[in-house]
């Protein structure tokens, strides 16, 4: 007996403090959710770091139907210790001002090759407008993505103002263009985005768009319009199909001062990461919960079921306020078929245009609004972070038209 007892006592004591570490281990394998900073008076002071939320789950088969029934009330949320190893900081940058963004935005617009309106003005001015004009006016107008209907309606629209007035000065044609494409960008429309928080939840915003567009990029951008405004935002990357697109969002997060809440499984369910977005907006007393999507192929059926699933599963939580479209200004008529199909699925209320440089695509603006009935609210014409800036009518027509 004296002679097993040196050997069971280690044994014993071994299984003793393995038995104790067993839920420690299971605790830590669950998600993970951390904010840089203490929001509010009302916060508990969050450890440093960059808000995530490791999601520890086994991802869904892809091409899988998409069901309502995710299981939203197993994900778990717990602090990240302080001393996690590996977190890198970013410094925190700080917006440009919106006023000063419409500024650049002009600027860069009319010192584009904006042979939108250079070339109508040329047309008009000249001295005999016959029906060749006319015929060469219609053109210019269709290469600028204006569409058919909206090109009708402004060439007829030209052709009785310029016959009435007999106008051929330069000053004249631009005054009688400005008037009629005013008209067709419509200035009546609400171009406002709903941001503002409710009484006792966040507004929550999902942008959608196709892939390579510049979706994630616009997420982060627009998120520094809106703490430039003083908004506490939080970002969620819903984006779980392509490789390092939470990490991307993350990044752009950070670079302000905003929290993401993410998934480190490559696939994870969306619907999931987007509810547990929700709810850390709530928690937190944000004021605006952003969801970045992915980037659904409108020709893929069961992926764009499964953006339809990600607002159905946000909406258990919060209503969804906004849904803003991307959609790349340069790819003109596909971008149109792109819109309506997206239109099906969820109710757009605003559309992003990136990469609006002020050449022949201009008229994409009018387009899309007159097909979807639905105003194009941010537009983006560079790659720098601040150059997303919200759509002003009449800034647009005089930057085509100088």
């Amino acid at each position: 007996m004296n002679d097993i007892l040196p050997i069971a006592l280690p044994i014993l004591v071994a299984l003793v403090v393995l038995g104790a570490l067993i839920p420690v281990l299971m605790k830590t394998r669950k998600n993970i959710t951390n904010y840089p900073s203490q929001r509010d008076a009302n916060d508990p002071v969050q450890g440093p770091g960059g808000g995530t939320l490791l999601e520890d789950r086994p991802a869904p088969p892809r091409g899988a139907a998409p069901s309502d029934a995710v299981d939203v009330e197993a994900l778990e949320t717990v602090e990240v210790p302080d001393n996690v190893a590996g977190l890198e900081t970013v410094p925190v940058e700080t917006p440009l001002p919106v006023a000063g963004r419409l500024t650049r935005l002009r600027e860069r617009l009319v010192k584009s090759n904006n042979i939108f309106g250079k070339g109508l003005l040329s047309l008009l001015s000249a001295d005999k407008i016959d029906e060749n004009v006319w015929d060469e006016v219609e053109e210019t107008l269709l290469l600028a993505d204006l569409g058919t209907e909206p090109t009708m309606q402004l060439v007829d629209a030209l052709r009785e103002r310029v016959k009435v007035l007999g106008t051929r000065s330069p000053e004249q044609v631009k005054a009688l263009l400005r008037e009629e494409l005013l008209k067709l960008v419509d200035p009546g429309m609400d171009r406002s985005l709903n941001v503002e928080r409710h009484a006792d939840k966040p507004a929550v915003m999902m942008v959608v768009g196709v892939n390579g567009v510049g979706k994630t990029t616009t997420v982060g951008k627009l998120a520094r319009v809106l703490v430039a405004e003083d908004k506490d935002v939080l970002l969620g990357a819903a984006d779980t199909f392509r490789a390092a697109a939470a990490e991307q969002l993350a990044t752009w997060g950070q670079r302000v001062g905003v929290p993401t809440v993410k998934s480190d499984i490559d696939g994870a369910d969306p619907a999931s990461v987007a509810y547990e977005a929700v709810k850390a907006g709530i928690d937190q007393e944000v004021d605006v919960v952003m969801i970045d999507t992915a980037g659904r192929l409108q020709n893929k059926v069961g992926l764009m079921d499964e953006l339809g699933k990600v607002k159905r599963v946000i909406e258990k939580l919060a209503e969804v306020d906004e849904v803003l479209l991307v959609l790349d200004a340069t790819t003109g008529q596909n971008g149109l078929n792109q819109a309506r199909v997206f239109a099906e699925v969820v109710n757009i209320t605003g559309i992003v245009l990136t990469k609006l440089d002020g050449t022949a695509k201009g008229g994409i603006v009018v387009a899309i609004q007159k097909s979807l009935g639905v105003p194009v609210k941010l537009v983006g014409l560079g790659e720098g972070a601040d150059d997303l800036a919200p759509f002003d009518p009449e800034s647009f027509v005089d930057a085509l038209l100088n």
